[in-house]
């Protein structure tokens, strides 16, 4: 089961200037990117034990990193309440 795209690294933190946005399951983390990819926001995510092996298991803790300039953009569309929900 491949679970990173060729586009994204596989075990190595991005090296722009980024900031840690998530961590949590990969599976979490995988959706997370590909919404964040949806309002233009370039995400990247890695492994938080790279030296384990990638035997599939989708609970396995990740991170998502976001470009310094984009965070809070990507903060206010998932972090902050919504004033239309309530």
């Amino acid at each position: 089961m491949r679970l990173f795209s060729a586009n994204r690294p596989r075990h190595q933190p991005p090296r722009a200037a980024v900031k840690l946005f998530y961590t949590g399951p990969f599976v979490n983390a995988e959706m997370l990117v590909m919404m964040l990819e949806k309002h233009g926001i370039i995400a990247t995510q890695s492994f938080v034990d790279p030296a384990l092996p990638d035997d599939g298991d989708l609970s396995r803790p990740a991170q998502v990193f976001v470009p310094e300039a984009d965070y809070p953009h990507a903060h206010q569309l998932f972090y902050t309440e919504r004033e239309d929900e309530l």
